[in-house]
């Protein structure tokens, strides 16, 4: 299969788990949650983002992946610092720190090939976070918080398409076996069914929904 036609079927695949994911990520009752609580909770996953590229850049041989890895990063790291300024002018001190790693952050870090590297993180899992974070701001927007949806809208999800595009480029310079194929599959869809299972159980154990992404 050429790296076009592969990347034509991954995005049809793709878009029906994403598809499914942002309408779980919007049921349910919203019930106690606000802007702020779901801001603190996107601060751990901007921040893994970031770490995750960083840990990824220093292995990383091919000054192409190297660069598009360095650019995740500090847009990662600038959204973190935004949502840091948002939570102060909300009233809310952000926190310190952030727990123990994610089970999506462990995942992420036991890739050991560029093409899985690439294919999880900014192709699929800066789609994913296109969708969590259109979801996101329409329930700012509900909320009455639009200077939180404009920071989403206006500033944070322009990066997260830019990442994404950036993973799609690449994966067409590096999907071009029959294995890189298969391997980059697996990652990606992987990443989506694990995010899935995750905000499954953050909804239903804690009655979190609405959550963005990174």
């Amino acid at each position: 299969m050429t790296p076009e036609a592969f990347i034509a079927e991954l995005d049809g695949q793709i878009e029906r788990a994403l598809a499914r994911i942002g309408d779980l990520s919007a049921a349910g009752d919203p019930g106690e949650l606000t802007v702020p609580k779901l801001l603190v909770l996107a601060l751990k996953n901007e921040l893994e983002a970031s770490e995750e590229a960083a840990m990824w850049m220093t292995s990383e041989a091919d000054t192409r992946v190297k660069l598009a890895l360095a650019r995740q990063c500090g847009d990662e790291a600038k959204h973190y610092r935004l949502i840091e300024d948002r939570l102060r002018a909300l009233g809310v001190e952000p926190p310190l720190e952030h727990g123990p790693p994610s089970p999506m952050y462990a995942w992420l870090a036991s890739l050991t090939t560029t093409v899985e590297r690439i294919a999880a993180g900014p192709f699929a899992r800066e789609a994913l976070a296109k969708v969590r974070n259109k979801v996101f701001a329409d329930f700012c927007e509900s909320t009455g918080d639009g200077e939180t949806a404009r920071l989403y809208r206006e500033t944070i999800d322009p990066d997260e398409h830019h990442h994404h595009a950036l993973g799609r480029k690449l994966l067409l310079l590096l999907a071009t076996t029959d294995d890189a194929q298969q391997r980059a599959r697996a990652a990606a869809l992987h990443t989506l069914s694990l995010a899935e299972e995750l905000q499954e159980t953050a909804r239903l154990k804690r009655g979190i929904s609405r959550a963005p992404g990174c």
